[in-house]
């Protein structure tokens, strides 16, 4: 399996970068996958889709990397943290910037209808928070979470698999950074 892990969160030096290493270490022990990452802080691109999707805008080598990056996955880890119960703002620019049509999906001629270019593929979400987590699920209906899960992914054709939330950071002890650690560790080594 081709497993490609997505860092959406802007502080290189954030516990979403400790998550990543420990989905990737876990994936390593296995030794049966390969791994390609994209760290979206590190990446030069405008995440500004000033004109829309109707004119067209020049594609940043970064980008195009990133598209060849995901067209070759077959599995997706996304790891960001939430906030105001969406993703950050870099991250979403990516994601406008990057999932255009004729790459991520085509709409028919005179028609609502669509195709889902990325169908086949399938996907896992890591995402951290501050609240915690029974009341982002039960109260706050896992907000913009959803919305990504279904109206960017779903609509794409990536099926995603599971989704874990970690959480509340701020207030977390070592202790159980480093249980969270361990249970993404596990995470990747579980992958098939």
């Amino acid at each position: 399996m081709k497993i490609l892990i997505i860092n959406g969160h802007p502080n290189t030096e954030s516990f979403n970068y400790a998550l990543h290493k420990a989905f990737k270490n876990g994936v390593l022990t296995k030794g049966k996958h390969s791994i390609e990452e994209i760290n979206i802080a590190k990446l030069n691109f405008n995440l500004n889709l000033s004109k829309g999707y109707s004119s067209g805008i020049t594609m940043e080598t970064d980008l195009i990397n990133a598209q060849n990056k995901i067209k070759n996955a077959d599995h997706i880890v996304w790891i960001y943290p939430l906030w105001w119960s969406m993703m950050p703002t870099i991250m979403k620019g990516f994601i406008d910037r990057v999932f255009v049509p004729g790459f991520a999906f085509k709409y028919h001629p005179n028609s609502s209808k669509w195709d889902k270019l990325l169908k086949g593929k399938t996907t896992e979400i890591i995402a951290t928070l501050d609240t915690p987590v029974f009341i982002f699920k039960l109260f706050l209906g896992e907000g913009g979470v959803k919305v990504f899960r279904k109206s960017v992914l779903g609509f794409c054709g990536i099926k995603t698999t599971r989704t874990t939330y970690i959480g509340p950071i701020k207030p977390s002890t070592p202790e159980q950074r480093k249980n969270w650690l361990q249970k993404v560790e596990l995470m990747g080594q579980s992958k098939k």
